[in-house]
């Protein structure tokens, strides 16, 4: 076992939303192996954030995170400017700050745009881009007072390219990413850096459940002839959470395998 003994987010808190599962849970738990502490947002699967947080209190006791690492649980919808804002303020007063925000919650209603139902549409953006928007206001104040922050905000391939299907979920990671550069724009006097990581085809349950013919198919439009994992997306975040990267907002880091350039 291979012990780190410089560990690049020792001391540090983030917030991580969507972090039971996924891309999720692959960013917490890199972001926790650097030595931040680390607030597990799900929508309601508590349990599974409950796993998360021991695969993180188990790095601790193996030496594979520092003593720094750990973090807490919470359930709330980012789309609840109430619950939002209690959550920010319960981290502010326990850990003093918040110096990483990655907000990763997102949902899909897929269908076509004939039978997608204004319902629907409105339900994937109050979480998709109304979250997005909530979470980076509410942890805004503190860290402009700080004079230091990174938000890490997950868009994905197709706001750049679109989809068919997909017109709701392509609308709220495009507005994603307006919303960033402008953040970007806002904030960046201040030393808070904003930026936008949008995967590509990412090894996920989801994915892992497709036909391998269909698979292959969307295989075969990527550059690089394969999916990515969820751990090239945390290695990502971590590089935009962290001082490598601290001059760099206002940016959308493509991680697509060539599907997208």
């Amino acid at each position: 076992m291979t012990v780190n003994t410089q560990w690049e987010l020792e001391g540090k808190t983030a917030i991580v939303t969507g972090a039971s599962r996924g891309i999720g849970r692959a960013v917490a738990l890199r972001l926790a192996r650097e030595g931040a502490w680390v607030l597990l947002n799900c929508a309601s699967n508590t349990a599974k954030a409950e796993e998360v947080l021991k695969e993180i209190e188990g790095m601790k006791a193996e030496g594979i995170a520092p003593a720094s690492a750990g973090g807490a649980v919470r359930a709330f919808s980012v789309a609840n400017e109430a619950l939002v804002n209690d959550a920010v303020q319960s981290v502010l007063a326990d850990q003093g700050k918040v110096d990483i925000l990655v907000n990763n919650a997102g949902i899909t209603r897929d269908n076509l745009m004939l039978r997608h139902s204004a319902e629907d549409w409105d339900t994937v953006l109050e979480t998709n881009l109304k979250g997005t928007f909530l979470m980076t206001k509410a942890v805004t104040k503190a860290m402009m007072k700080a004079r230091a922050g990174s938000i890490v905000n997950m868009s994905s391939v197709v706001a750049q390219m679109g989809n068919s299907g997909q017109g709701s979920y392509c609308a709220s990671k495009a507005g994603i990413i307006g919303f960033s550069k402008s953040a970007a724009r806002e904030l960046g006097s201040r030393g808070v850096r904003v930026n936008v990581i949008a995967p590509g085809f990412i090894e996920t349950d989801m994915t892992n459940q497709l036909p391998e013919d269909a698979r292959k198919a969307m295989a075969d439009n990527i550059a690089l002839r394969r999916f990515g994992s969820v751990e090239d997306i945390a290695e990502a975040t971590l590089w935009l959470a962290s001082l490598r990267s601290a001059y760099v907002t206002g940016q959308v880091i493509g991680i697509n395998g060539g599907l997208y350039m």
